[in-house]
């Protein structure tokens, strides 16, 4: 029995100690008490919304950016009009660039179609094109979209995301490879395999539509003139400035490619680059590479 008396002593003590509920309010509203902490789940297990010492650098992640979108043409005629009206329905583009290389087809006229759109032409080589459009444009971040490629509605919006952090430098979308409308293959199925390296890679490639703010891009150099990986090299000098981001969205890419030649298709997009890692030169690539660029 006297233990037990003790025990129901040493508990009124205790309650006696303990703040009363209101009282604790007025402890956290003067700062005297400790908070619940947040809960956890951003990168290296910070909270999400605050990132660590990374929170004050994304607080202009709202901040909107002059987005020139930059297209280079080899006979797109059938795809152009198509890109064009949709960057036209987009809030948040500055300006369109498309840089012909010599088209053959209507691409030029259909270009000239669309209100707004600057045309401009340039010698054949994706790189020199897309370098052109790159010297003409007037924004502050350019996104270079091949023209099989076609971007999510709010894309404008991921990218000045994405720039927020002041850290990244550039910063390109997943990938989503279909079928044209119409087109018919056994192989439609395995279309998607292309889509893999958009996921895991830490450098780009030029069909995930890279956008890059343009001071990065005039550091880098721009693209190198050169047959094959120049998206690569790219994104490699980049990336020695400051962050690659990934945007947690995808572009729509045509399967045209991958159907016409699947298995050297496949080859070149998971073996070239690694080829290319090793030491082989892009006129080396080039030997093997038939495609009309």
């Amino acid at each position: 029995m006297e233990r037990a008396r003790h025990a129901r002593v040493h508990r009124a003590e205790a309650a006696r100690a303990r703040p009363s509920r209101g009282a604790r309010r007025a402890l956290v509203r003067r700062g005297h008490a400790s908070r619940p902490r947040a809960a956890a789940g951003g990168w290296h297990g910070r909270p999400r919304h605050t990132r660590g010492a990374g929170a004050a650098r994304t607080a202009g992640a709202a901040r909107a950016v002059r987005l020139s979108v930059i297209i280079p043409t080899l006979d797109e005629a059938e795809r152009i009009g198509e890109r064009l009206r949709e960057l036209a329905a987009m809030t948040g583009v500055h300006e369109v660039w498309v840089v012909d290389g010599g088209s053959r087809d209507a691409t030029r006229e259909r270009v000239r179609e669309a209100p707004g759109v600057h045309l401009l032409e340039a010698p054949r080589g994706r790189a020199r094109q897309m370098n052109a459009g790159a010297a003409a444009a007037s924004g502050d971040v350019l996104l270079f979209l091949h023209a099989d490629v076609a971007l999510p509605p709010e894309a404008p919006a991921h990218v000045a995301r994405a720039l927020g952090d002041t850290r990244t430098v550039a910063g390109a979308f997943k990938t989503w490879t279909v079928a044209d409308a119409g087109a018919r293959s056994r192989l439609g199925p395995l279309l998607h395999l292309a889509d893999l390296r958009s996921r895991y890679t830490h450098l780009p490639y030029g069909d995930q539509a890279l956008f890059v703010r343009a001071e990065a891009f005039r550091a880098a150099g721009g693209f190198p003139e050169q047959p094959l990986m120049e998206d690569l090299e790219l994104s490699r000098r980049l990336r020695r400035q400051g962050h690659i981001a990934r945007v947690d969205a995808r572009v729509r890419v045509s399967g045209r490619r991958f159907l016409a030649r699947p298995v050297f298709y496949f080859l070149a997009v998971n073996l070239f680059p690694l080829a290319y890692a090793l030491g082989a030169t892009p006129e080396q690539l080039l030997g093997l590479y038939r495609h009309e660029r």
